[in-house]
């Protein structure tokens, strides 16, 4: 006598495991390079401080490394204006290549601050030998105004303010000479692409230190160091970090764009709001 072996028609245990795989893999895929990288986040800050003066909304930008005017930029452009900051301040790396400077400018003429935008450069302007005074011409134009190695003072709803815009490569001397303009009396903003420098030069003063250049790592794994971050980013990936034996705030931005690949993976773009009070 014979038996057959029956078995309930469907899918093998093997196959049901390789479709569910291949379905966490594409939407993992799909994440990666289509939603998270657009998937901008609004950082809302609160910074206390002493000095007198009523409340500022300060927007921080970074990172744009944009190609092309596009409608995610457009997206971002509305969602700065919505929240119409007092104040924007852009921490380097708009562009990528000397030709992507129209759709930057298209990107920088939508933004509106009530009482201004400044910028300082990043190593990608450098390295598209589209920067220093040629840039500082361009960005006037979209009403930007530029600093290299300088300072801005303004004063917001009886706050006074000086900006100092380190620019990149920099050198100690440049950041000595800024220290020494530095009044205790105003609230001082340092702004400087990369976060990784000489902090111990800082004077005491100095309130808050902005920078972005290492995007977060772009990819990120729980529990895990970044892959990759760029040269001087030190130990810095994102958020806020206190430093110097004065323990000055500094502030790193993961930024709105990509470099290298267009991937972001746990570590969504992001625009911040510094609500100074």
């Amino acid at each position: 006598m014979s038996f057959s072996s029956r078995r309930k028609p469907g899918v093998s245990r093997r196959r049901f495991l390789s479709l569910g795989m291949a379905g966490i893999t594409g939407t993992l895929l799909a994440d990666t390079l289509w939603f998270e990288p657009q998937a901008l986040q609004l950082e809302r800050l609160p910074l206390l401080t002493s000095l007198p003066g009523g409340k500022v909304r300060l927007l921080q930008i970074s990172d744009l490394h944009l190609s092309s005017f596009n409608n995610y930029f457009e997206k971002v452009a509305r969602k700065v204006v919505s929240l119409q900051p007092d104040l924007i301040v852009l921490t380097g790396d708009y562009l990528e290549e000397e030709r992507n400077i129209r759709g930057v400018l298209s990107f920088l003429k939508k933004l509106k601050a009530k009482h201004g935008i400044y910028a300082v450069q990043g190593n990608w302007e450098y390295w598209s030998r589209l920067e220093g005074e040629n840039l500082r011409r361009h960005f006037a134009g979209a009403g930007v105004k530029l600093l290299i190695n300088e300072r801005a003072d303004l004063e917001i709803n009886g706050r006074a303010i000086s900006i100092f815009g380190l620019d990149y490569p920099s050198s100690i001397d440049h950041l000595h000479r800024l220290q020494k303009e530095v009044d205790p009396q105003r609230f001082n903003l340092l702004l400087s692409h990369v976060p990784a420098f000489a902090h111990e030069q800082l004077n005491e003063h100095v309130n808050l230190i902005l920078s972005g250049h290492t995007h977060g790592g772009q990819v990120r794994l729980p529990f895990l160091p970044p892959f990759y971050l760029p040269r001087y980013s030190g130990r810095f990936v994102s958020g806020f970090y206190q430093v110097s034996q004065h323990r000055i705030p500094l502030y790193v931005s993961r930024g709105i764009g990509t470099s290298v690949l267009p991937l972001r993976f746990l570590c969504r773009p992001e625009i911040g709001l510094f609500e100074l009070g």
